[in-house]
């Protein structure tokens, strides 16, 4: 059984996306809700940790409040994979991997929705090196041991990347699963609070990696973040004015 945990803090975004697919599920499961419109957690993985803890299915899945499933029996399926995939250590609908130029993902976003990534029609459960924070699945064994980093990731960014990388590091692995979803959000907020956790990510995994995969980006570690990041503004920014 999954345990959903869901940090919000827009109650009508909530209702007519998450919890309206949640509605049409084909099984049980339990809904964690935190409550963040008070800004009462500082960050992603302090409001997610506090969620977690009360978790008792065999899989947490932390997930947006703005995500859809697009199956009445997605969280069947999800379970079938995550059970199929004996070396599991977190999983998720979006994700990097190595000479692969784009995400690995079925999901659409934005308004008109689209597909994310011409990588789209994923067959099969996929390694990956790090996912993307829409939504994550990781099993309840594994969080006991390992909940997310909120010293280095003490904003809204990056605690699934953090978490893939630190769990490849103890010997599990990252994979993407083929499962279809809706994002409302188009996702892109490289903030100030991004580049600060992003550098502290560079510092805590250079040693594993010389790169880290974002959906984002990729983010070298032999080369200033200075640098890199009015590199990729100036890349994205070009790349807009070609497609338009």
């Amino acid at each position: 059984m999954f345990s959903i945990i869901c940090v919000y803090n827009d109650r009508e975004i909530l209702d007519n996306y998450l919890i309206k697919s949640l509605d049409n599920q084909n099984t049980n499961y339990e809904l964690i809700l935190v409550d963040n419109s008070d800004s009462k957690f500082k960050s992603a993985a302090e409001a997610l940790n506090y969620g977690g803890q009360k978790a008792t299915g065999d899989y947490l899945m932390f997930v947006h409040q703005d995500i859809e499933l697009l199956s009445e029996n997605w969280l069947i399926d999800a379970e079938k994979h995550s059970n199929s995939l004996k070396n599991l250590g977190i999983a998720g609908i979006a994700g990097r991997a190595y000479n692969k130029g784009w995400s690995i993902t079925n999901i659409k976003d934005g308004i008109p929705p689209r597909d994310v990534s011409p990588n789209h029609g994923l067959k099969y459960p996929t390694k990956v090196q790090t996912l993307d924070e829409c939504l994550i699945i990781i099993p309840k064994e594994i969080f006991s041991k390992i909940n997310f980093d909120e010293e280095n990731c003490d904003s809204w960014h990056l605690y699934a990347v953090d978490y893939s990388l630190s769990i490849k590091k103890i010997g599990y692995d990252v994979y993407v699963l083929p499962l279809p979803a809706y994002h409302r959000s188009r996702g892109y907020s490289l903030s100030k609070g991004y580049y600060e956790t992003l550098k502290k990510l560079l510092s805590k995994h250079g040693q594993d990696t010389s790169v880290i995969l974002t959906t984002m980006g990729d983010w070298s570690i032999n080369y200033p973040l200075i640098v890199q990041k009015y590199y990729f503004l100036f890349k994205n920014k070009i790349w807009t004015l070609l497609k338009n």
